[in-house]
């Protein structure tokens, strides 16, 4: 079977299809997903932990990952899934989390957060899902340090094989799921290029499997920082 060199000119999720996925799976996802994603959400924070310092989590969902980051940071996390946020803000509730600072329904592509407010901003499972990924993307450099990082874990395109093959079959049908089996690693390193204040700095296939990968970009230092340096 032939396929498209472009597996992105299927459309970006539509924001209210997503919405609707994540609230039927929120009282089951803790459950369902946890097990499943948890190699990569602990890979995430693993990164982050390095950086330190304030963390947002895009796409926090129920707060899986709270505890899988330490003291040493302290982590605001944000969704666009009301009856997700519910159920993490029931976990922090519980007085367990004290390094978390935070947690509110928020758009990703319009964070109200100001410029350079955070150390690190990861993203589990979210890049892939959203209308518009390089909005996103753009958001999260905004308010970002320079020198910090955006940390993403997703499954990304296979590209090539029986499992790319595999991958485009089940691309549209899989968005009722909350799902997008079908992209492709080149557009994020094309939205780094065209920004121009990221560098890619790591891409990791994460064990056991490799099915999901590590994306680590650095922002850059400004114009003037860079001149000063």
């Amino acid at each position: 079977m032939a396929l498209s060199p472009h597996p992105d000119t299927i459309a970006d999720p539509e924001r209210h299809v997503m919405e609707k996925a994540y609230a039927r799976w929120a009282p089951l996802y803790d459950m369902v997903c946890g097990p499943i994603f948890e190699s990569g959400r602990r890979a995430a924070a693993e990164a982050a932990r390095q950086v330190g310092g304030r963390i947002l989590e895009v796409g926090v969902g129920t707060g899986l990952s709270f505890s899988d980051y330490d003291h040493a940071t302290r982590v605001v996390g944000i969704d666009m899934s009301a009856p997700m946020v519910a159920k993490a803000k029931a976990r922090l509730a519980t007085g367990q989390f004290p390094h978390v600072e935070s947690v509110m329904v928020m758009d990703a592509t319009d964070l109200a957060f100001g410029a350079g407010s955070f150390d690190c901003v990861v993203a589990q499972f979210v890049i892939t899902l959203v209308e518009d990924p390089e909005r996103v993307l753009d958001e999260c450099a905004r308010v970002v340090r320079p020198g910090g990082e955006i940390i993403l874990v997703n499954h990304l395109y296979s590209e090539k094989g029986l499992t790319a093959v595999l991958e485009r079959l089940v691309a549209r049908p899989a968005r009722k799921m909350g799902l997008r089996p079908e992209f492709p690693f080149a557009r994020l390193a094309a939205w780094a290029e065209r920004h121009g204040a990221v560098a890619l700095i790591e891409r990791r296939p994460i064990k056991p499997l490799g099915v999901y990968t590590l994306v680590r970009f650095r922002r850059l230092p400004d114009a003037a920082q860079r001149a000063a340096a």
